[in-house]
This record gives C-alpha cells, sequence and structure tokens, in this order.
C-alpha cells in the first residue's frame, strides 16, 4: 500500500542538522527513505551523524554567512546524491553571545542586528536561491523552520523574532513564485522546544512560565518539530503550501494567563483533575 508519508530515494538538505531538532528530522527522514545531508557549521558533530545514519547521509560544512560555502554545500550534494528533492532551512545564529545580546531595541548592538540577518535571512535567501534550480528539475519542496517569535512579539531576542518574521514571508513568496513550476514551500514554527542545549540551560522558572500558558501541559521536544517538517516535506502535504504550521503546544491559540484564569474560573488546571 502506498505510503504518502515515505521520502523514498528524496534527497534532502537539511541546515543546522547536527544540532537537536536538525539532528531528529535528519534521523526521521532518513527512516522513510531519504537520502539526507547533515550540512552544518560544526562538521565533526555533522561527521559523526552522517556515521551513525549510514550510506544514506552526507555531511557538508556549511556557513550561512559565506556565499562560497553555501554554494558548495548545494554542489557537493548533487555532486554526491546527483539530484535535490528536499530543502530544510533550519539552521539559524544563535552563538557567540548572540541569544544573550538580543534584547530590547533601545540597547541593541548594531551587531546583534547585522549577524541575526546575515544568517538567519541572507544565508536562508541564498541558500535557497542556489538550490532552487535543482529543485524545479524535481518539482521539489522547502521547508523553513521559523518561531513563534516570528508571529508574536517578546520582550526578548527582538532581532532573532524580525528574521523569522522575514523567513515566514518568504515563504509565502517562494510558494506564490513557483508553485506554478511545481515547488512546494511551507514553514513550522515551533514553541519551545526541549533539545539537548535548551533542557540544559533554560530557567526552570522561564519554563514554567511557558508551561503554564501551554494547553498541552508541557514543552515540546524536537520530535515534535521534526515530525511536521518531514510531514510538509512528503506527498502527504502536496495541496500545501504557501503556510506556517505552528507546532507549540497551543501557546499562541489562547488569551494570556492561561493558569491565572482557569484558578480564577474555579477550573482545575490539572487535566487530569478535570477529567476526573
Amino acid at each position: 500500500m502506498f505510503d504518502a508519508l515515505r521520502l523514498d530515494e528524496k534527497v534532502a538538505v537539511i541546515t543546522g542538522a547536527a544540532g537537536g531538532i536538525g539532528s531528529t528530522t535528519a534521523r526521521l527522514m532518513a527512516g522513510r527513505g531519504a537520502r539526507v545531508v547533515i550540512a552544518d557549521i560544526a562538521f565533526e558533530a555533522a561527521e559523526k551523524l552522517a556515521q551513525e545514519i549510514g550510506d544514506n547521509a552526507l555531511a557538508v560544512h556549511l556557513d550561512l554567512a559565506d556565499s562560497d560555502s553555501i554554494r558548495a554545500a548545494i554542489a557537493r550534494t548533487v555532486d554526491h546524491f546527483g539530484r535535490l528533492d528536499i530543502l530544510v532551512n533550519n539552521a539559524a545564529a544563535t552563538g557567540g553571545g548572540l541569544t544573550e545580546a538580543d534584547g530590547l531595541l533601545h540597547a541593541m548592538e548594531d551587531w546583534v542586528w547585522d549577524r541575526s540577518f546575515q544568517v538567519n535571512c541572507r544565508g536562508t535567501m541564498v541558500i535557497t536561491r542556489e538550490a532552487l534550480p535543482h529543485l524545479l528539475k524535481t518539482r521539489g519542496c522547502i521547508v523553513n523552520t521559523v518561531s513563534g517569535l516570528g508571529l508574536q512579539g517578546h520582550v526578548h531576542q527582538t532581532a532573532y523574532g524580525a528574521t523569522k518574521a522575514a523567513i515566514v514571508q518568504l515563504t509565502r513568496s517562494l510558494a506564490t513564485a513557483y508553485g506554478r513550476q511545481g515547488v512546494r514551500c511551507n514553514a513550522v514554527a515551533p514553541g519551545l522546544i526541549l533539545t539537548p542545549v535548551i533542557a540544559k540551560d533554560f530557567p526552570p522558572k522561564w519554563r514554567a512560565l511557558v508551561e503554564d500558558e501551554t494547553p498541552r501541559g508541557t514543552a515540546g521536544g524536537p520530535e515534535d518539530i521534526a515530525e511536521p517538517i518531514a510531514f510538509l516535506a512528503s506527498d502527504a502535504a502536496k495541496n500545501i503550501t504557501g503556510q506556517t504550521l505552528v507546532s507549540d503546544g497551543g501557546v499562541s491559540v489562547h488569551i494570556p494567563g492561561l493558569k491565572a484564569y482557569s484558578e480564577a474560573f474555579g477550573i482545575p488546571f490539572d487535566p487530569v483533575e478535570t477529567l476526573g
């Protein structure tokens, strides 16, 4: 029986694939038959993951701030696998003190804004541009990892949120411009995702603030983003393009103060108590 979620023989480039969401996506897509390119600036970690996955994986060095690096990664992909069907734009700039420095605009230094847009926006544009001729040949697809911060305001990560909002619009533009030529483009917007790094470093009191606003009751894991990405890349989503699929446990669907309102109206906050 035909399984539309399968990705047999598809070639997928996944940026930031050595990280939490990226590595989970690579393993999942490989498990569904795809040949995956582990593209990351952390090349040793990318090589380790490629070795773990096996013959259907290739590690390539990718620096989204360097156009030559981007062109080389796409060329290496096509040279090795002979085609390109799926581009997952998952990588984003977060290291080097960037996240800590990305706060309120009045105190923001130029380099924070410039670095965020250089990697997240310009890098995404360049790799998409370089991949498009190959995706047009295969009638392939693009999946962009954005963020809830690109859809809602926050008091932190102002530059990061602006870059992700820009990629939401880029998603719509690509879907519109290339849809008649067979190329789909969608995005996935995560909420708080407990990757190994986030689970270790995210302050417990901040996690509690998010989870108190989450109808699901808990932050997500990398698989909660990898699954939507793999779905949107598959033929099961062949009628979906230009969309942003939000995977945040329901944080963005209600008014603020979920826990406080529940308590004020005498509604048990614990779902088990509600059922009981």
